[in-house]
C-alpha cells in the first residue's frame, strides 16, 4: 500500500522504538505534540491518536479531528481523555491496563526501604572511626515483617504491592477500595474502612486513579488519623493528595516521612510545599519508567490498528 493510502496515526508523546516502527509499517505516523504548530493539520487527517499522560483529549481536540476513529492511551489512567465525548462521536478508546503493574509495584518497595532502613552511604571518603561507630550505635531501621501496610485502591498495582508485602515480607495487609475485589486477591488481606486504614497502617500507599471525585482524597483530615511514625507513599496521581497538608504534618512531626512520585501541578513549581524536607523523597514521575514497562505501554498501537482495521480491541476502555 502506498504511503498516501495508509491511515494517519498521530503520536503526541513519543513511543518505544519497537512498537513505533511496527506502527510505521502499517500507518503514516505523524509525531507531533498537542501544542506544536503542525498539530492542527495532523489531527485533522488522523484516524488514530496515541497519547500518554499530558495530552488532553477533550471536546476541542475532538472537534478538530473529524476522521478520528480511535484514541490509544499508552498507560493506565484515562483521566486526560474524555471517554464519554469520544463515545458520543463513535471513537473507541483503548489503553494498556497491565503495562506498568510490576514496575510501579517494585518502585513502591524501593521507596519503603529508603524511608524505613536508613542507609547512611559513604562514597568518596570514609567515616571517621568515631562517626562510623556513632552511626552503628544510633541508626535503627524498622523490620518489614513487623509492619502493617495500608493500600488505598486495590486495583492491579495495589494488588501487586499487597502480594509482595504479604508473601514476600510477611507484612499485614489492609486495604480500602470502592469495589468488592475479594475474588481478585490471592494473598492474606483485610478490607477496612478509610478511617481504619489510616489509623491502622504503618505505611500508606496510594493507588487510586485521578478521576475528579478522587481529587484531595487524602487530605489533612485523613493524614491526621495516621500514626506519627507512619509513612505515606504516592505513585498514583498528584491530585489525590493534599501536598500542603502532608508537608505540615511532616514539619510538625505528626508523620514520619513520605515518598512522592506524582504532583499537581506536574512538574511541581519552585514553591512546592514538599521541598526542603529531609524525610521526604521526591522523584520526577519515575515509578513506571522501566524499559519493559515503556515498551508495554507503547504496544497500545496494536489495539489502535485493530480498531482502524475494523477488528475488536483487546483492551477497550471500561
Amino acid at each position: 500500500m502506498a504511503e498516501d493510502e495508509l491511515p494517519v496515526v498521530v503520536v503526541t508523546e513519543g513511543s518505544d522504538v519497537g512498537p513505533l516502527n511496527w506502527l510505521k509499517e502499517r500507518a503514516r505516523v505523524i509525531e507531533t505534540g498537542a501544542t506544536d504548530a503542525d498539530f492542527g493539520a495532523a489531527i485533522a487527517e488522523a484516524r488514530g491518536l496515541v497519547v500518554r499522560t499530558y495530552t488532553k483529549v477533550n471536546e476541542a481536540l475532538l472537534t478538530a479531528a473529524p476522521r478520528l476513529r480511535v484514541v490509544g492511551r499508552g498507560g493506565v489512567g484515562l483521566e486526560n481523555i474524555d471517554v464519554a465525548a469520544c463515545r458520543r462521536r463513535g471513537i473507541e478508546v483503548v489503553y494498556t491496563p497491565d503495562a506498568n503493574t510490576h514496575a510501579v509495584g517494585d518502585f513502591v518497595f524501593g521507596y519503603i526501604a529508603q524511608l524505613l532502613r536508613p542507609w547512611c552511604f559513604f562514597r568518596e571518603t570514609v567515616y571517621s572511626p568515631a562517626e562510623f561507630k556513632r552511626l552503628r550505635d544510633t541508626v535503627r531501621g524498622r523490620q518489614f515483617d513487623e509492619l502493617s501496610i495500608g493500600i488505598l485502591g486495590m486495583g492491579r498495582v495495589g494488588r501487586r504491592v499487597g502480594r509482595i508485602a504479604a508473601n514476600g515480607y510477611g507484612m499485614r495487609v489492609i486495604y480500602n477500595d470502592l469495589l468488592d475485589v475479594r475474588s481478585q486477591i490471592s494473598f492474606p488481606a483485610t478490607a477496612v474502612g478509610k478511617s481504619d486504614l489510616y489509623r491502622g497502617c504503618d505505611i500508606l500507599t496510594i493507588h487510586v486513579d485521578g478521576r475528579p471525585e478522587n481529587h484531595g482524597l487524602v487530605n489533612g483530615e485523613a493524614i491526621a488519623q495516621m500514626k506519627p511514625d507512619a509513612i505515606l507513599i504516592n505513585t498514583s496521581r498528584g491530585e489525590v493528595l493534599d501536598a500542603a497538608a502532608l508537608a505540615t504534618a511532616i514539619r510538625q512531626k505528626r508523620l514520619a516521612g513520605a515518598a512522592i512520585d506524582v504532583f499537581s501541578p506536574e512538574p511541581p513549581g519552585p514553591d512546592s510545599p514538599l521541598l526542603g524536607l529531609d524525610n521526604v523523597l521526591l522523584t520526577p514521575h519515575l515509578a513506571a519508567r522501566t524499559a519493559t514497562s515503556l515498551q508495554n505501554m507503547s504496544w497500545v498501537v496494536r489495539d489502535v490498528m485493530s480498531v482502524i482495521n475494523g477488528q475488536p480491541a483487546r483492551y477497550p476502555a471500561p
